[in-house]
């Protein structure tokens, strides 16, 4: 939870204003794109309404959210390393860094769901493909025709779709176990791996 939440205002955000080709316009946007963020995944869970078991649909819940966040990361890595080898680099660094624990968001409920670590592993696995499927699609079609302001406009609808996740389902989801001391553990373990990957 905690790094879905700092990884959307704490990276996303500022790296989509950042990146962006129109400031004023895009920060004009953030709320209208925050609400359409929250649609989304309210779509999403219509989508997935047929799911009885809740461990299990917030582990596919994360999976989505996280596969449409690691896509426009793919792009963005390939992109700034298209243009400065050193910059790609460390940002790669980062990104693999809070990736670490995006994919336990994934494998953790799934796993618990079903008992199946192949499931688990396998859903994360998938959740990942879209990173570099990212950078391919880049490196093959979009290098040329992909424009800053479009990039922030996705990352900035990913961060509210993941904020949402976050305190809707993944922190009241946590809750249900009466486990407060592992609760503040895992919030300061996420908390030390944002601070980690931003410093990077």
């Amino acid at each position: 939870m905690v790094i879905m939440i700092g990884v959307s205002i704490f990276d996303l955000i500022p790296e989509a204003i950042k990146e962006s080709s129109n400031k004023v316009l895009l920060l004009s946007l953030i709320i209208p794109l925050l609400g359409i963020s929250y649609l989304l995944l309210k779509l999403i869970y219509h989508l997935l309404n047929k799911i009885d078991n809740k461990l299990y649909k917030l582990g596919i819940l994360s999976m989505i959210t996280l596969m449409i966040h690691n896509f426009p990361e793919g792009i963005l890595t390939f992109l700034s390393t298209y243009l400065d080898t050193s910059l790609g680099i460390k940002l790669t660094i980062a990104i693999a860094m809070h990736n670490i624990p995006e994919g336990i968001a994934i494998a953790v409920p799934i796993f618990y769901a079903t008992g199946s670590r192949l499931k688990a592993i396998s859903k994360t696995f998938i959740s990942g493909l879209a990173e570099p499927l990212g950078a391919i699609l880049s490196y093959i079609f979009l290098a040329r025709y992909i424009s800053p302001f479009a990039i922030s406009l996705i990352l900035v609808i990913v961060s509210g779709i993941m904020i949402t996740l976050a305190l809707e389902d993944i922190f009241p989801e946590a809750l249900k176990y009466n486990s407060k001391k592992f609760i503040v553990i895992g919030m300061l373990t996420g908390l030390i791996f944002m601070i980690i990957s931003l410093i990077i």
